[in-house]
């Protein structure tokens, strides 16, 4: 039997020894999250309050495990590869990237991990070998960036059938013909007429867009999903509502007041990014992680901008919305 002596004294011994572990214990990892976007903080705050929700839901603390270095191209894609460059340099341990900004990042790093949370095709980009084995670096999530535009010309025409033309606002890019093609021939299939207007990377007011829209004129306005449409949906439902054109965007647009709205909510991909950087810290390579599409998409209707526009929408349609603004 074990007397209470020796009982007292292993128990004290027992309690000594965490000190002395804990004690010779490296501090606790800081992971270092290097985030690259074409739009400021500002406008990214729902995004990345969104990634960081989702850290937090996995047991990341800001702050005390984890810390982030945004940076933003201000809406000029060509800064993209000296902001890729800025954080390589200081050791960040992962890059967190979207829109057209995987392309630098991946020609300026072959070995920090990747993770995209919402652009185009990868596989096509060349930026990935394929969706379910991505290989090298890169991981992450894409939403159809070229098909939704094509599917917003067949739903605005769907909500206001006496549309006979309509014009597209996209903003140049290396993948901007494929969504082009693909607007083109849904509207020519809608017997509509469809006029391509050209936006300036990181235009922010749209006057000299809507002059020209105006000029030409369109009936109603459709938009990509370039960083700088995204970023300029108040300014773009604005204008629309101000020249009184129905139009439709992302589901992001008909809530700043546009007409309509379809596609992803983009703050959903950033907050499942962090489930992708949990397991690349907790050891699974990037390229090893499948990418991952939508399964559901938004559709979003705005009625009371429809009404101000004198616009009735079919009771057909609005019965599909997934949201409807009154």
């Amino acid at each position: 039997m074990i007397s209470r002596r020796r009982l007292v004294l292993a128990l004290g011994a027992g309690a000594l020894v965490p000190l002395a572990v804990l004690a010779q214990q490296p501090p606790a990892k800081v992971w270092r999250i290097g985030v690259i976007s074409a739009n400021t903080a500002a406008f990214m705050a729902r995004r990345l309050d969104a990634l960081r929700a989702g850290l937090a839901a996995l047991g990341y603390v800001e702050g005390r495990n984890y810390v982030i270095e945004y940076r933003s191209a201000e809406g000029k894609d060509e800064r993209f590869a000296g902001l890729a460059a800025e954080l390589i340099r200081l050791n960040v341990d992962l890059i967190v990237t979207h829109g057209l900004a995987p392309i630098a990042v991946k020609q300026a790093t072959s070995t920090i991990p990747i993770v995209v949370t919402d652009s185009g095709d990868l596989v096509a980009m060349g930026l990935a070998a394929s969706l379910a084995r991505p290989g090298g670096n890169l991981t992450g999530q894409i939403f159809f960036a070229n098909e939704l535009p094509a599917k917003r010309v067949e739903l605005i025409k769907e909500a206001y059938p006496r549309l006979s033309q309509v014009a597209y606002l996209h903003v140049d890019n290396p993948f901007a013909a494929v969504a082009l093609e693909k607007v083109a021939a849904t509207a020519k299939h809608l017997k509509m007429r469809t006029q391509q207007f050209e936006v300036r990377a990181g235009e922010t007011e749209f006057h000299d867009t809507f002059a020209a829209v105006v000029k030409q004129r369109s009936g109603g306005v459709v938009t990509g999903d370039h960083p700088t449409l995204s970023s300029g949906v108040k300014a773009i439902a604005n204008q629309a509502l101000k020249h009184r054109l129905p139009a439709v965007g992302n589901p992001q647009f008909a809530e700043a007041g546009g007409m309509l709205g379809y596609g992803v909510q983009f703050d959903d991909f950033w907050r499942r990014a962090a489930v992708f950087i949990d397991k690349i810290f907790k050891g699974t390579k990037p390229g090893d992680i499948a990418i991952e599409q939508p399964t559901s998409f938004e559709l979003v209707v705005n009625l009371k901008t429809a009404r101000a526009l004198g616009i009735e929408i079919p009771n057909a349609f609005l019965v599909r919305a997934t949201k409807v603004i009154e």
